[in-house]
């Protein structure tokens, strides 16, 4: 304990931060347009179970709705598989949405305090569009956070919008592969009191992005991480044969705004326009 505390101690000033300036955002924005062909985005977000022993005398308190104890490990990830924000230790059975819905990032998002970048004409157009993050099906739409439409009824520039969302959010489910298969002890029940594990887990947390800034190609060797061929086809990274941490899924996240719903439409129609589009996603949908 007082080695990763030391670590986290050393690195988290610099190598988990969320970004506090517009510039760095806008930074992170340019990396997912260039890399994943995704405008105004901020992070991709997901949250992972890391089973835990059962601790003594607090009932119930960390059994999730898998019927295993856990502790819930929420993230936002670059389009480099950094970690910009996390948060470990939610208690009680609760979904992605319930895990943000509790956050203090969902807190600050409402409040402004992150900094983030104003909203701006997406490439190409006069259409303005905030900017955001990305998540799954489970976390609310709002115009500071896209998600898919729902997997129902779909036409087919909602799935081309769905495909292109999920081909961005995949860092994140990359970054937590990555976490898991470097640091082993994530892959099995930590025998540790709750907030020894929360410990382990900021310290690991650090390390991975201090070795994707310093030891990228040791520590993500090529075809470790998910790729796609030259019919932008997805080719499985390395890691997926080794194991994977458990998502965290119930339910899912309803009454959105009118205008993040609107919001989702003009991103939608730009995914599908000269301005938007890229040449195989027909091929994807």
């Amino acid at each position: 304990m007082e080695t990763c505390t030391a670590l986290t101690c050393a690195l988290d000033e610099e190598y988990l931060k969320t970004p506090p300036t517009e510039s760095e955002w806008k930074a992170i924005a340019r990396d997912f347009a260039n890399k994943w062909q995704f405008p105004h985005c901020l992070g991709a977000i997901d949250g992972k179970h890391i089973f835990i022993q059962p601790p003594p005398k607090t009932g119930s308190m960390y059994f999730n709705y898998k019927s295993r104890f856990s502790i819930i490990l929420m993230a936002v990830v670059d389009a480099n598989y950094k970690f910009v924000y996390a948060s470990a230790g939610t208690q009680d059975r609760v979904s992605d949405a319930g895990v943000f819905a509790h956050s203090d990032l969902k807190e600050a998002m409402d409040t402004g305090t992150l900094n983030f970048p104003p909203a701006d004409t997406l490439p190409g157009t006069d259409a303005m569009m905030p900017h955001m993050l990305i998540g799954d099906d489970a976390y609310p739409l709002r115009p500071d956070l896209m998600k898919p439409y729902p997997f129902r009824n779909l036409n087919t520039d909602q799935r081309i919008y769905n495909y292109r969302l999920s081909r961005a959010r995949c860092v994140v489910e990359n970054a937590f592969g990555i976490l898991a298969n470097r640091f082993r002890v994530f892959r099995t029940t930590i025998c540790l009191d709750p907030d020894k594990v929360v410990t382990i887990i900021f310290a690991c947390l650090c390390l991975h992005n201090y070795l994707r800034d310093h030891r990228s190609d040791a520590y993500v060797p090529p075809g470790y991480v998910d790729s796609e061929d030259a019919n932008n086809q997805l080719v499985e990274g390395a890691w997926r044969m080794e194991g994977e941490l458990q998502s965290v899924s119930m339910g899912l996240a309803r009454n959105p705004s009118v205008e993040a719903k609107k919001q989702r439409d003009v991103l939608c129609e730009y995914f599908v326009s000269p301005a938007g589009s890229v040449s195989w996603q027909e091929d994807m949908v």
